[in-house]
């Protein structure tokens, strides 16, 4: 089981290549919660999010022959480009399974980071069934995208700079999806302040993880018709557990709300920021009535956002 000790190890591991990313703040987002809230900027890490923090921590310390056979994974965007990044520095050849609806910006930027590319179908079972049928075929080193303790560790580290330079906080939200986040988050937080709450935000159309905690067994992520496709996956074994155990309470919210937010960020606090990314704050403006007055951590995970919609319609 993934501790705060791991998660401390792994910021020493990776601080030479990932950014110490910003916390920023807003007074008008905290007059609109009655919360001081710190936004800790993922969006503004190496890759684009926060998952540059696990792969690196994982390719790091895979062996060399583990390296020698190149890596594989499967991903919708954002582990995606982190992995690719990640063994491009390291020289290690890596293969990304990734579903054909998968955003565009996603796609260009993990092929520009080096990575091949091997496209399946927009189902979580068949994301799965290509990487397995890769590693069989080509010996490649599956670095799973969530439910894995080195990523989890990794994924941590970026609410243990949170806490190390904001403490105390009184509640720490952030984004679920396969849970890896979450997972390192909950032990982060939890290892240096019990008291603080671990809050979940989650899209209301891709729901699984609430119903996976409520009813203590992990549903599929079934037809996950949302706008925030980083959160598309369902809980592993690891992250469920850990889930369980450490997070207090996973708040889920519409595609109204998720858009909402996003907006906010980009016209009140000049960021660019992801759906998956924004689901955290709006989980918090959803139960802003339960913490007034406190001092409130958001992990903004992400921030790559395919703007082609929006420039080719100006241009039309």
């Amino acid at each position: 089981m993934v501790d705060l000790n791991d998660i401390l190890a792994a910021q020493e591991r990776i601080k030479e290549h990932a950014n110490r990313t910003p916390v920023m703040t807003s007074r008008t987002i905290d007059r609109l919660t009655g919360c001081k809230v710190f936004f800790k900027c993922e969006n503004m890490q190496r890759g684009g999010a926060f998952k540059f923090r696990g792969a690196l921590n994982t390719i790091l310390l895979l062996n060399d022959e583990e390296r020698s056979r190149g890596v594989v994974t499967h991903s919708s965007g954002n582990h995606a480009q982190a992995l690719s990044l990640a063994a491009s520095m390291l020289g290690v050849k890596a293969t990304i399974v990734m579903p054909e609806n998968s955003p565009k910006v996603k796609v260009n930027a993990t092929r520009g980071y080096g990575a091949e590319i091997v496209f399946c179908k927009n189902n979580v079972e068949s994301r799965v069934q290509t990487a397995n049928r890769l590693v069989e075929e080509h010996g490649f080193t599956m670095i799973h995208p969530y439910n894995d303790e080195r990523i989890i560790a990794g994924a941590g580290t970026a609410a243990l700079e949170l806490l190390q330079d904001h403490a105390p906080l009184d509640a720490v939200f952030a984004p679920v999806g396969g849970g890896g986040f979450l997972s390192g988050t909950s032990i982060a937080v939890k290892g240096i302040s019990e008291d603080t709450l671990v809050i979940a935000g989650e899209p209301e159309k891709a729901d699984d993880a609430y119903r996976s905690v409520r009813d203590g067994k992990i549903y599929p992520s079934v037809n996950p018709n949302t706008i925030a496709d980083g959160l598309r996956t369902n809980l592993g074994d690891i992250t469920f557990d850990i889930i369980r155990r450490h997070t207090d309470r996973i708040v889920t919210v519409s595609e109204e709300e998720i858009l909402n937010a996003m907006r906010l960020l980009l016209e009140r606090m000049k960021l660019v920021v992801e759906p998956s990314g924004a689901v955290s704050l709006a989980a918090l403006l959803k139960i802003s009535g339960d913490l007034v007055e406190r001092r409130v951590g958001v992990l903004i995970s992400g921030g790559n956002v395919d703007l082609d919609p929006f420039f080719r319609s100006y241009h039309e």
